[in-house]
């Protein structure tokens, strides 16, 4: 009885690094087929208020921006009503596609090669890329989550949190003036040219 527990137990171990291994190929072809979505729309965009508007439905479906606001809340997300926590999501989402769209140059593309994915627990993946862009090379590490599928939960450029970037300023803004002082900021930003 003892020998045949130990040999379930052993092979459900053994089992696990394939677990790992699927969970990082998985969230790798994910992100290389969301990367190469995102480079088809810009390559067709003549702008970037028109990438931002293009890009918007797909990022929304491949990055987790609830997650992603939440984290760069911190703490404070809690004393969000949860009206508040909708409108934080919807302007840091616009914020970001906005940011993030604001970085293409029409007719310039980057390069990107992947290095290996790391997997630091069963839900969560890295995926290192360095990344050629109008001539300067990025490192950038792609943070994904499985939540109802993959999504890119945050993106550290050349070590540079986004997620922790932006936190620091919603702390900041909250232990100013709370949920409020938080929307605030996010309205100003989403308002700025």
């Amino acid at each position: 009885m003892k020998t045949r527990a130990v040999l379930i137990a052993l092979t459900l171990l053994a089992a696990i690094p394939n677990a790992f291994a699927t969970s990082t190929a998985d969230a790798e072809a994910f992100l290389k087929k969301s990367v190469n979505d995102v480079v088809s729309i810009a390559k067709s965009s003549p702008d970037s208020t028109a990438l931002a508007d293009s890009l918007r439905p797909l990022l929304q479906k491949i990055i987790s921006f609830d997650a992603m606001t939440r984290r760069a809340v911190g703490p404070g997300w809690r004393q969000f009503t949860s009206e508040q926590q909708k409108e934080a999501i919807r302007l840091f989402s616009t914020l970001i596609i906005r940011t993030y769209s604001g970085k293409f140059t029409p007719g310039e593309l980057p390069e990107i090669t992947y290095k290996a994915a790391t997997s630091p627990t069963l839900e969560r993946v890295e995926v290192s890329t360095m990344t050629l862009y109008k001539g300067s090379k990025y490192n950038v590490i792609y943070r994904l989550e499985e939540i109802d599928g993959w999504r890119i939960t945050d993106v550290v450029i050349e070590g540079v949190s986004m997620v922790a970037n932006y936190r620091t300023q919603f702390d900041a803004e909250f232990k100013q003036g709370g949920a409020d002082a938080v929307l605030g900021a996010l309205k100003k930003s989403v308002s700025a040219p």
